[in-house]
Protein backbone atom coordinates (compact mmCIF):
# COMPACT_ATOMS: atom_id res chain seq x y z
CA UNK A 1 0.00 0.00 0.00
CA UNK A 2 2.76 2.33 -0.53
CA UNK A 3 0.55 4.36 -2.80
CA UNK A 4 -2.01 4.83 -0.02
CA UNK A 5 -3.45 7.96 0.19
CA UNK A 6 -2.81 9.78 3.22
CA UNK A 7 -6.36 10.05 5.51
CA UNK A 8 -7.11 12.75 8.06
CA UNK A 9 -9.50 11.69 10.61
CA UNK A 10 -11.47 14.04 12.30
CA UNK A 11 -13.54 13.15 15.75
CA UNK A 12 -16.00 15.98 17.37
CA UNK A 13 -16.06 15.31 20.43
CA UNK A 14 -18.31 16.70 23.70
CA UNK A 15 -18.00 14.97 27.09
CA UNK A 16 -16.39 11.53 25.69
CA UNK A 17 -14.60 10.23 28.44
CA UNK A 18 -16.02 7.14 28.49
CA UNK A 19 -15.88 5.93 25.38
CA UNK A 20 -13.02 8.41 23.35
CA UNK A 21 -10.17 5.97 24.94
CA UNK A 22 -11.61 2.74 23.11
CA UNK A 23 -12.07 4.39 19.92
CA UNK A 24 -8.68 5.72 19.63
CA UNK A 25 -7.46 3.08 20.32
CA UNK A 26 -9.28 1.26 17.66
CA UNK A 27 -8.58 4.35 15.52
CA UNK A 28 -5.03 3.91 15.99
CA UNK A 29 -4.70 0.26 15.39
CA UNK A 30 -6.14 0.33 12.07
CA UNK A 31 -4.65 -2.07 9.20
CA UNK A 32 -4.36 0.83 7.01
CA UNK A 33 -0.01 2.17 7.06
CA UNK A 34 0.72 4.08 10.18
CA UNK A 35 2.04 6.45 8.48
CA UNK A 36 -0.48 7.51 6.41
CA UNK A 37 -3.19 8.98 8.71
CA UNK A 38 -3.37 10.98 10.94
CA UNK A 39 -6.27 11.83 14.15
CA UNK A 40 -7.55 15.11 14.61
CA UNK A 41 -10.13 15.43 17.98
CA UNK A 42 -11.90 18.41 17.97
CA UNK A 43 -12.95 19.10 21.34
CA UNK A 44 -16.09 21.11 22.47
CA UNK A 45 -15.44 22.56 25.23
CA UNK A 46 -15.45 19.21 27.50
CA UNK A 47 -16.29 19.37 31.12
CA UNK A 48 -15.73 15.81 31.93
CA UNK A 49 -11.69 14.16 31.53
CA UNK A 50 -12.15 14.05 27.42
CA UNK A 51 -9.01 16.17 26.71
CA UNK A 52 -6.92 14.86 28.60
CA UNK A 53 -7.62 11.71 27.37
CA UNK A 54 -6.82 12.83 24.10
CA UNK A 55 -3.80 14.50 24.74
CA UNK A 56 -2.21 11.36 27.07
CA UNK A 57 -2.93 9.71 23.56
CA UNK A 58 -1.18 12.30 21.71
CA UNK A 59 1.80 12.35 24.15
CA UNK A 60 2.34 8.74 22.95
CA UNK A 61 1.42 9.14 19.37
CA UNK A 62 2.04 12.01 17.39
CA UNK A 63 -0.28 11.10 15.30
CA UNK A 64 -3.09 12.60 17.56
CA UNK A 65 -3.93 16.27 17.79
CA UNK A 66 -6.41 17.98 19.89
CA UNK A 67 -7.77 20.58 18.66
CA UNK A 68 -10.17 23.35 20.46
CA UNK A 69 -13.95 24.54 19.46
CA UNK A 70 -14.99 27.09 21.50
CA UNK A 71 -18.92 27.39 19.76
CA UNK A 72 -18.95 24.10 20.65
CA UNK A 73 -21.41 22.26 17.98
CA UNK A 74 -20.75 19.46 15.17
CA UNK A 75 -20.62 21.77 12.25
CA UNK A 76 -17.53 24.00 13.64
CA UNK A 77 -15.80 20.84 14.33
CA UNK A 78 -15.50 19.46 11.63
CA UNK A 79 -14.79 22.71 9.82
CA UNK A 80 -12.30 23.21 12.38
CA UNK A 81 -10.56 19.93 11.44
CA UNK A 82 -10.86 20.12 8.09
CA UNK A 83 -8.60 22.93 7.70
CA UNK A 84 -6.41 21.86 9.47
CA UNK A 85 -6.20 18.36 8.21
CA UNK A 86 -3.30 17.39 5.64
CA UNK A 87 -4.96 14.41 3.81
CA UNK A 88 -6.10 13.98 0.55
CA UNK A 89 -9.13 12.14 1.70
CA UNK A 90 -11.34 13.33 5.27
CA UNK A 91 -12.77 10.77 7.27
CA UNK A 92 -15.46 11.51 9.82
CA UNK A 93 -15.54 9.36 13.06
CA UNK A 94 -17.47 10.09 16.16
CA UNK A 95 -16.65 9.94 19.81
CA UNK A 96 -19.26 7.72 20.60
CA UNK A 97 -18.58 5.14 17.53
CA UNK A 98 -16.26 2.26 17.24
CA UNK A 99 -14.86 1.19 14.07
CA UNK A 100 -13.22 -2.41 12.54
CA UNK A 101 -9.44 -2.83 12.67
CA UNK A 102 -9.97 -2.02 8.48
CA UNK A 103 -12.37 0.77 8.23
CA UNK A 104 -9.85 3.36 6.93
CA UNK A 105 -8.60 0.66 4.42
CA UNK A 106 -12.35 -0.45 3.40
CA UNK A 107 -13.04 3.49 2.94
CA UNK A 108 -10.41 4.04 0.46
CA UNK A 109 -10.81 1.19 -1.69
CA UNK A 110 -14.70 2.20 -2.11
CA UNK A 111 -13.85 5.78 -2.85
CA UNK A 112 -11.27 4.44 -5.10
CA UNK A 113 -13.99 1.42 -6.42
CA UNK A 114 -16.64 3.73 -7.05
CA UNK A 115 -15.40 7.39 -8.01
CA UNK A 116 -18.16 8.31 -5.46
CA UNK A 117 -17.80 11.74 -3.29
CA UNK A 118 -18.49 10.55 -0.33
CA UNK A 119 -18.69 6.57 1.24
CA UNK A 120 -19.99 5.57 3.98
CA UNK A 121 -21.15 2.50 6.06
CA UNK A 122 -24.51 1.78 7.84
CA UNK A 123 -25.58 2.68 11.60
CA UNK A 124 -24.85 -0.57 13.39
CA UNK A 125 -26.84 0.48 17.16
CA UNK A 126 -25.64 -1.45 20.02
CA UNK A 127 -28.02 -0.36 22.67
CA UNK A 128 -26.85 -1.03 25.73
CA UNK A 129 -29.62 -1.27 29.30
CA UNK A 130 -33.54 -2.33 28.66
CA UNK A 131 -34.28 1.24 26.94
CA UNK A 132 -30.57 1.38 25.02
CA UNK A 133 -31.68 -2.05 23.43
CA UNK A 134 -35.17 -0.77 22.33
CA UNK A 135 -34.13 2.00 21.03
CA UNK A 136 -31.27 0.36 18.91
CA UNK A 137 -34.21 -1.86 17.55
CA UNK A 138 -36.16 0.64 16.53
CA UNK A 139 -33.72 3.23 14.79
CA UNK A 140 -32.77 -0.03 12.64
CA UNK A 141 -36.55 -0.91 11.55
CA UNK A 142 -37.96 1.17 8.64
CA UNK A 143 -40.87 2.09 10.70
CA UNK A 144 -38.17 3.99 13.27
CA UNK A 145 -35.73 6.15 10.89
CA UNK A 146 -36.75 5.35 7.64
CA UNK A 147 -33.30 6.66 5.81
CA UNK A 148 -31.08 3.54 4.15
CA UNK A 149 -28.05 3.72 6.30
CA UNK A 150 -29.98 2.91 9.38
CA UNK A 151 -30.74 -0.77 7.65
CA UNK A 152 -29.28 -1.55 4.58
CA UNK A 153 -27.43 -4.11 3.63
CA UNK A 154 -26.17 -3.38 0.04
CA UNK A 155 -23.61 -1.30 -1.59
CA UNK A 156 -25.79 1.18 -3.58
CA UNK A 157 -25.80 5.06 -4.13
CA UNK A 158 -28.03 6.84 -1.56
CA UNK A 159 -29.29 10.82 -0.48
CA UNK A 160 -26.91 10.58 2.71
CA UNK A 161 -24.28 7.90 4.67
CA UNK A 162 -23.57 7.57 8.63
CA UNK A 163 -20.46 9.40 8.87
CA UNK A 164 -18.46 9.86 5.93
CA UNK A 165 -15.15 9.92 4.02
CA UNK A 166 -14.32 12.40 1.01
CA UNK A 167 -11.87 12.85 -1.24
CA UNK A 168 -10.73 16.64 0.32
CA UNK A 169 -11.48 17.84 -3.38
CA UNK A 170 -15.13 17.47 -2.55
CA UNK A 171 -15.00 20.30 -0.11
CA UNK A 172 -12.98 22.46 -2.87
CA UNK A 173 -15.49 21.67 -4.60
CA UNK A 174 -18.75 22.52 -3.04
CA UNK A 175 -17.72 24.84 0.55
CA UNK A 176 -17.67 22.88 4.21
CA UNK A 177 -20.23 22.57 6.66
CA UNK A 178 -23.10 24.60 7.45
CA UNK A 179 -22.43 26.39 10.79
CA UNK A 180 -25.91 27.10 11.26
CA UNK A 181 -27.13 24.24 11.66
CA UNK A 182 -26.60 22.35 14.94
CA UNK A 183 -28.02 19.24 13.96
CA UNK A 184 -28.66 17.69 10.11
CA UNK A 185 -25.47 19.26 8.88
CA UNK A 186 -24.41 15.97 6.90
CA UNK A 187 -27.58 15.91 5.08
CA UNK A 188 -27.95 19.43 4.03
CA UNK A 189 -23.67 18.59 2.73
CA UNK A 190 -24.26 15.74 0.90
CA UNK A 191 -27.44 17.41 -0.67
CA UNK A 192 -25.28 19.63 -1.95
CA UNK A 193 -22.21 17.45 -3.06
CA UNK A 194 -24.76 15.49 -4.96
CA UNK A 195 -26.31 18.88 -6.14
CA UNK A 196 -22.81 19.74 -7.66
CA UNK A 197 -22.77 16.22 -9.22
CA UNK A 198 -21.18 14.49 -6.74
CA UNK A 199 -22.48 10.93 -5.81
CA UNK A 200 -22.96 9.30 -1.79
CA UNK A 201 -22.59 5.66 -1.75
CA UNK A 202 -23.29 3.36 1.05
CA UNK A 203 -20.83 0.40 1.32
CA UNK A 204 -21.39 -2.22 4.04
CA UNK A 205 -17.64 -2.94 4.18
CA UNK A 206 -17.14 -0.01 6.07
CA UNK A 207 -18.08 -1.60 9.20
CA UNK A 208 -18.99 0.87 12.85
CA UNK A 209 -21.04 0.46 15.80
CA UNK A 210 -22.82 3.57 16.99
CA UNK A 211 -23.37 4.12 20.50
CA UNK A 212 -27.21 5.34 20.63
CA UNK A 213 -29.08 7.05 23.37
CA UNK A 214 -30.09 5.17 26.27
CA UNK A 215 -32.46 7.16 28.39
CA UNK A 216 -35.51 8.40 27.59
CA UNK A 217 -35.03 12.21 28.03
CA UNK A 218 -31.85 12.01 25.70
CA UNK A 219 -33.55 10.06 23.05
CA UNK A 220 -36.61 12.78 23.01
CA UNK A 221 -34.15 15.57 23.28
CA UNK A 222 -32.39 14.22 20.41
CA UNK A 223 -35.22 13.81 17.85
CA UNK A 224 -36.79 16.77 18.32
CA UNK A 225 -33.31 18.60 17.21
CA UNK A 226 -33.05 16.50 14.47
CA UNK A 227 -37.09 17.74 13.51
CA UNK A 228 -36.28 21.36 14.48
CA UNK A 229 -33.49 21.76 12.31
CA UNK A 230 -34.80 19.75 9.22
CA UNK A 231 -37.24 23.34 8.99
CA UNK A 232 -33.87 25.31 8.18
CA UNK A 233 -32.31 22.38 6.00
CA UNK A 234 -36.00 22.59 3.99
CA UNK A 235 -35.67 26.09 3.75
CA UNK A 236 -32.25 26.16 2.00
CA UNK A 237 -32.92 23.34 0.40
CA UNK A 238 -36.43 22.26 -0.66
CA UNK A 239 -35.91 19.59 -2.67
CA UNK A 240 -33.77 17.93 -0.29
CA UNK A 241 -36.92 16.93 1.47
CA UNK A 242 -38.68 13.53 0.82
CA UNK A 243 -41.93 12.48 1.34
CA UNK A 244 -40.83 11.01 4.39
CA UNK A 245 -39.80 13.57 5.88
CA UNK A 246 -43.27 15.15 6.24
CA UNK A 247 -44.98 12.07 8.01
CA UNK A 248 -43.96 12.63 11.33
CA UNK A 249 -45.08 16.15 11.83
CA UNK A 250 -48.78 15.50 9.75
CA UNK A 251 -49.35 12.73 11.79
CA UNK A 252 -49.15 15.12 15.19
CA UNK A 253 -50.17 17.91 13.87
CA UNK A 254 -53.54 16.24 11.99
CA UNK A 255 -53.94 14.06 15.36
CA UNK A 256 -53.71 17.28 17.80
CA UNK A 257 -56.54 19.17 15.50
CA UNK A 258 -58.98 15.69 15.84
CA UNK A 259 -58.37 15.88 19.78
CA UNK A 260 -58.92 19.55 19.49
CA UNK A 261 -61.78 19.90 17.06
CA UNK A 262 -63.45 16.32 19.43
CA UNK A 263 -64.24 18.32 22.01
CA UNK A 264 -67.12 19.72 19.76
CA UNK A 265 -67.10 17.93 17.00
CA UNK A 266 -67.94 13.84 18.27
CA UNK A 267 -67.04 12.59 14.61
CA UNK A 268 -63.70 13.88 14.64
CA UNK A 269 -62.98 12.58 18.33
CA UNK A 270 -63.81 9.49 16.83
CA UNK A 271 -61.46 9.94 14.11
CA UNK A 272 -59.04 10.66 16.71
CA UNK A 273 -59.46 7.50 18.31
CA UNK A 274 -59.51 5.52 15.05
CA UNK A 275 -56.35 7.06 13.63
CA UNK A 276 -54.29 6.60 17.23
CA UNK A 277 -55.79 2.58 17.01
CA UNK A 278 -53.87 2.19 13.70
CA UNK A 279 -50.88 3.88 14.62
CA UNK A 280 -50.73 1.77 17.99
CA UNK A 281 -51.36 -1.87 16.06
CA UNK A 282 -48.45 -0.77 13.72
CA UNK A 283 -46.28 0.09 16.54
CA UNK A 284 -46.93 -3.17 18.47
CA UNK A 285 -46.75 -5.52 15.86
CA UNK A 286 -43.08 -4.19 14.35
CA UNK A 287 -41.51 -4.03 18.02
CA UNK A 288 -42.99 -7.34 18.38
CA UNK A 289 -41.61 -8.65 15.17
CA UNK A 290 -37.97 -7.25 16.42
CA UNK A 291 -37.96 -7.87 20.07
CA UNK A 292 -41.17 -10.23 21.63
CA UNK A 293 -39.07 -13.26 21.98
CA UNK A 294 -36.84 -11.12 24.86
CA UNK A 295 -40.14 -10.76 26.59
CA UNK A 296 -42.84 -7.96 27.38
CA UNK A 297 -40.80 -5.58 28.73
CA UNK A 298 -38.53 -5.49 25.49
CA UNK A 299 -41.18 -5.30 23.61
CA UNK A 300 -43.19 -2.31 25.72
CA UNK A 301 -40.08 -0.78 25.36
CA UNK A 302 -39.29 -0.95 21.74
CA UNK A 303 -43.15 0.49 21.02
CA UNK A 304 -42.29 3.11 23.27
CA UNK A 305 -38.88 3.76 21.69
CA UNK A 306 -40.78 4.08 18.30
CA UNK A 307 -43.30 6.94 19.38
CA UNK A 308 -40.71 8.83 21.26
CA UNK A 309 -39.05 8.74 17.93
CA UNK A 310 -41.97 9.67 15.60
CA UNK A 311 -43.64 12.34 18.08
CA UNK A 312 -40.63 14.03 19.17
CA UNK A 313 -39.35 14.56 15.89
CA UNK A 314 -43.01 15.77 14.28
CA UNK A 315 -43.34 18.21 17.21
CA UNK A 316 -39.62 19.50 17.02
CA UNK A 317 -40.49 20.12 13.05
CA UNK A 318 -43.69 21.73 13.99
CA UNK A 319 -41.89 23.86 16.51
CA UNK A 320 -38.97 24.98 13.75
CA UNK A 321 -41.74 26.04 11.42
CA UNK A 322 -42.66 28.09 14.35
CA UNK A 323 -38.60 29.39 15.71
CA UNK A 324 -37.79 29.71 12.23
CA UNK A 325 -40.59 31.48 10.82
CA UNK A 326 -38.77 34.87 10.27
CA UNK A 327 -36.07 32.86 7.87
CA UNK A 328 -38.51 31.91 4.84
CA UNK A 329 -37.35 35.29 2.95
CA UNK A 330 -34.00 35.71 4.39
CA UNK A 331 -30.83 36.03 2.35
CA UNK A 332 -28.98 33.08 3.02
CA UNK A 333 -25.01 33.05 3.79
CA UNK A 334 -22.91 31.08 1.63
CA UNK A 335 -21.01 27.67 3.98
CA UNK A 336 -17.33 28.49 4.32
CA UNK A 337 -15.18 27.48 1.85
CA UNK A 338 -11.78 25.40 1.88
CA UNK A 339 -8.83 27.49 0.12
CA UNK A 340 -7.16 24.86 -2.26
CA UNK A 341 -3.52 23.77 -1.04
CA UNK A 342 -0.40 24.26 -2.38
CA UNK A 343 2.79 21.95 -1.47
CA UNK A 344 2.42 18.01 -0.15
CA UNK A 345 1.74 16.31 3.10
CA UNK A 346 4.42 16.83 5.40
CA UNK A 347 6.54 14.01 6.64
CA UNK A 348 5.36 12.04 9.87
CA UNK A 349 7.25 12.30 12.89
CA UNK A 350 9.69 9.24 12.98
CA UNK A 351 8.62 6.93 15.19
CA UNK A 352 5.55 6.87 12.87
CA UNK A 353 7.23 5.97 9.88
CA UNK A 354 8.96 3.26 11.75
CA UNK A 355 5.30 2.04 12.88
CA UNK A 356 4.30 1.47 9.46
CA UNK A 357 6.32 -1.71 9.58
CA UNK A 358 4.81 -2.94 12.38
CA UNK A 359 1.22 -4.22 10.71
CA UNK A 360 -0.06 -0.34 11.42
CA UNK A 361 -0.64 -0.64 14.88
CA UNK A 362 0.41 1.72 17.80
CA UNK A 363 4.57 1.02 18.78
Amino acid sequence: MSESPFVSVIIPMRNEAGTIGALLGGVLAQDYPADRYEVLVVDGESSDDSAAVVEAHGARDARVRLLRNPPRIVPTALNIAIRAARGDVICRIDGHTRVAPDYLRMGVEALRRTGADNVGGPMCAVGGGWFGDAVAAATGSRLGIGSYFHYGTEEREVDTVYLGMWPRAAFERVGLFDEELVRNQDDEFNYRLRKAGGRVVLTPTMRSWYQNRQSLTGLLRQYYQYGQWKVRVLQKHPRQMSWRHFVPPAFVAGLAGLIVLGSVVPVAGSAARAVLGVYAVAVLVEAGRLRLRHGLRAWLATALAFVSIHFAWGTGFLNGLATFADRWRAPETAPPRLDRRDGDIPAPAPHVAAAAGGGGRTP
